[in-house]
């Protein structure tokens, strides 16, 4: 099989410049595509529209200079099943089914998701679109009320599986509810590398669909976990570049996810940093890659592009996002409810319709992109029963931006966390299951970013506020106790 990135790999790499001729049999559509890229495990650091200086993403900065760059947007939760739910319900955690990675015993696949749920998906497919989801979804096993192509996408292709994408070199992914084995791969020998196959079906959901409004959800499992590349031109660049630390192949994955059913060992390669850079790079092909292809099928002015990251920067595998900044300055890393934890890059390109080189500092989040959507496509949203405000108006320069009072996020595992972001304050609370629980902890991120001053005694009625505030957004659920 000949997969889209070898083949254009070269071209790409440090640009997404090439265009191809514009197509007038094109048909006019009333409604944009509407295109959601995720990446897995990106700090907000790992960019370098956003700081990073140990390598260059030029296609995301190339989105992100043609639209929105947002400063103060987060992620629906610290790690990726709730930040995902939280994303596709446009409700945050305190609310959303899914609010924790649980596992169920003996089966690929996670906890589902109810099929009361509704996602932004079902609200764009009720609007005519058609939609794909194409990487790692997570929420709800094959088959499941909660599967893919049961909350509204039409076509589904990647890993159902979280704990599946912990490898980069699976058996196999899924199509809807049909297998699909990888030629020559098995737990010892890495032939086809998924991410390529998975976007090779992006890119072919994208032409299938170039007459009609179509939504690509592509949550992409770089740079997750495994910290491995294929042995080609991206790896070959940073190989040496960096003081890498000796690691042993065999190295201890650690995960919240308990045993695995299919291998007991999570690798990295003997250079872990090359092999991280390397698949940011690629996660930046891929892209540009989508940009190409739409300005190849004359479609990229009617396409509004989204990037975000699902959580924090992860430690696992060989990472290490101190060597890379990975937290842009931030406090934390993946699980955590301080800033490093939660806070994501956000990039929203829409040509002709956002003002190119724009910095956004709207507090948005996940919650935020259902309501989103449904207002660029003019559907009603359960308005009952979403947290999010439409950031429209943002997008389009208007001056009538409704703001969020507060935003909540909890977590249940690690002790119980909580935190709450209130205007400029930030109320951090951990260990809420233990017998000794710590007191709240107050940041003001306007004079302290990096929440390294907890000022809590200073400011009692604040702290009683964040109290009430988490108090009235949790609403219990037996599946993840709190």
């Amino acid at each position: 099989m000949k997969y889209t990135l070898l083949s254009v790999l070269a071209v790409v790499l440090f640009s997404c410049a090439s265009k191809g001729d514009k197509s007038e049999s094109t048909k006019e559509i009333s409604k944009p595509n509407i295109i959601y890229i995720l990446a897995d495990d990106l700090g907000y650091g790992d960019l370098s529209c956003y700081g990073q200086t140990k390598f260059n993403t030029p296609n995301i900065d190339k989105l992100a200079a043609a639209g929105m760059k947002f400063t103060q947007h987060y992620t629906g939760s610290a790690v990726c099943a709730p930040s995902r739910s939280s994303l596709m319900t446009g409700q945050h955690t305190g609310h959303t089914p899914i609010r924790g990675n649980k596992e169920l015993e003996g089966r690929e696949g996670q906890t589902p998701m109810p099929a009361s749920s509704v996602t932004v998906a079902e609200l764009l497919k009720d609007a005519g679109y058609v939609t794909g989801a194409f990487g790692k979804w997570g929420l709800g096993f094959i088959g499941s009320e909660g599967d893919a192509i049961n909350q509204g996408f039409d076509v589904f292709f990647g890993y159902n599986c979280q704990r599946m994408a912990h490898r980069y070199y699976p058996t196999h992914l899924w199509s809807n509810d049909e297998k699909v084995m990888l030629e020559g791969n098995n737990w010892t020998n890495t032939v086809t590398y998924a991410p390529d196959v998975i976007q090779d079906e992006t890119l072919k959901f994208i032409e299938d669909n170039k007459d009609k409004p179509f939504f690509a959800y592509v949550p992409l499992v770089l740079p997750h976990a495994e910290l491995i590349s294929p042995d080609d031109s991206l790896l070959a660049k940073f190989k040496g570049k960096f003081e890498e630390v000796p690691k042993l192949v065999t190295d201890s994955y650690t995960s919240d996810y308990g045993p695995d059913i299919n291998t007991k060992e999570y690798c990295s390669q003997e250079t872990p940093y090359a092999a991280f850079a390397s698949m940011v790079v690629r996660m930046d092909v891929y892209t540009g890659q989508i940009m190409d292809k739409l300005e190849e099928l004359g479609i990229a002015d009617n396409t509004i592009i989204m990037f975000a990251s699902d959580n924090g920067p992860h430690t696992e595998g060989g990472a290490n996002p101190a060597y890379f900044n990975s937290g842009g300055g931030l406090r934390g890393v993946k699980r955590d409810l301080y800033e490093g934890g939660v806070r994501t890059p956000f990039v929203v390109s829409w040509p002709n319709k956002i003002k190119a080189g724009t910095v956004s500092d709207h507090i948005s989040a996940f919650w935020d992109v259902l309501p989103t959507c449904a207002d660029i496509v003019g559907v009603e949203t359960p308005k009952s029963e979403v947290d999010g405000i439409s950031f429209l108006p943002e997008l389009l320069g208007e001056n009538n931006q409704k703001e969020h009072e507060h935003l909540y996020w909890e977590f249940n595992t690690r002790g119980g966390r909580k935190a709450v972001r209130m205007g400029d304050w930030k109320g951090v609370l951990y260990d809420i299951n233990s017998k000794k629980p710590r007191a709240m902890e107050l940041y003001n991120l306007a004079e302290d970013v990096a929440e390294t001053n907890n000022i809590a005694d200073q400011h009692p009625e604040i702290i009683q506020q964040m109290k009430e505030i988490m108090e009235k957004e949790h609403v219990d659920s037996e599946l993840f106790p709190i």
